[in-house]
């Protein structure tokens, strides 16, 4: 079943959420992110997309803090980024899904979700509502949880954060087509009925071009394209110059 794309939300790039002017950083000595400029209006869906080392999860784990700031500025809304420590961007109202999951293996569903909940519209009943194969699972253990359950996990706890901003690193990596199609399907689901802001970094396009009106590509750690995903979604030769892609990549299955 294909996917179904939810309709753009108006943005107001008068005031952006969240603004890149000319970051660099990378991993020690190791220079990956070079010059990167990038402006994510409230409530906007991006995706990033890219060849294999272009940058794109360093970006993601610079803006959560988790790589340092080499050069360049970085600020969410007012906050200067650049002074903050990771574990306060996420009480500023930035929430990430790495690639890795990071469920806590020795919690309950529930419990994972529990620990994580602040207040707003994500409450656990409605994260139990959007993925009821968690609420299934409510007593489980994380670590007795499949591929594509912890993947369900890790989203729905970062939603009972209730962020501002949600960043999301592969979320589809290592699950199997009827669960990207279904994953993509929620993140359709919860880019139309959400008020935060979403980055996804997405190998697989026709989960990122569904999600994300806007499209960025990075190549060896600078932004080559930044427009309508709709232009590199209908340009198989412009998709696989870019990004690498091939344009029988660009389809996901249900």
């Amino acid at each position: 079943m294909p996917c179904i794309s939810a309709p753009p939300r108006p943005l107001r790039m008068d005031r952006p959420l969240l603004t890149l002017q000319g970051v660099w950083s990378g991993y020690g000595r190791t220079t990956v992110l070079e010059g990167v400029d990038l402006a994510v209006a409230p409530r906007e869906a991006v995706a990033i997309i890219g060849r294999n080392g272009a940058g794109k999860t360093t970006l993601l784990e610079t803006v959560m803090g988790h790589l340092p700031l080499a050069r360049g500025a970085m600020r969410l809304r007012d906050a200067d980024l650049a002074s903050v420590p990771a574990h306060a961007r996420a009480a500023l109202g930035i929430a990430y899904v790495p690639q890795q999951r990071e469920i806590f293996p020795s919690l309950s569903v529930l419990e994972n979700l529990r620990i994580a909940s602040r207040p707003g519209e994500w409450t656990v009943a409605r994260a139990f509502e959007r993925f009821p194969r968690l609420a299934e699972r409510a007593s489980s253990g994380g670590a007795q949880l499949s591929g594509g359950e912890q993947q369900m996990l890790a989203i729905a706890r970062a939603l009972v954060a209730n962020p501002d901003l949600l960043l999301m690193d592969e979320p589809s990596e290592g699950l199997a087509p009827v669960l990207v199609a279904e994953l993509a399907r929620v993140l359709e689901a919860i880019r139309a009925e959400c008020s935060m802001a979403i980055v996804l970094v997405e190998q697989k396009t026709a989960v990122a071009f569904a999600l994300a009106p806007r499209c960025v590509v990075l190549d060896r750690g600078r932004v080559v394209y930044d427009g309508p995903s709709e232009t590199l979604r209908t340009d198989d030769e412009r998709l696989a110059r870019l990004a690498g892609v091939k344009g029988r990549e660009t389809t996901v299955r249900g």
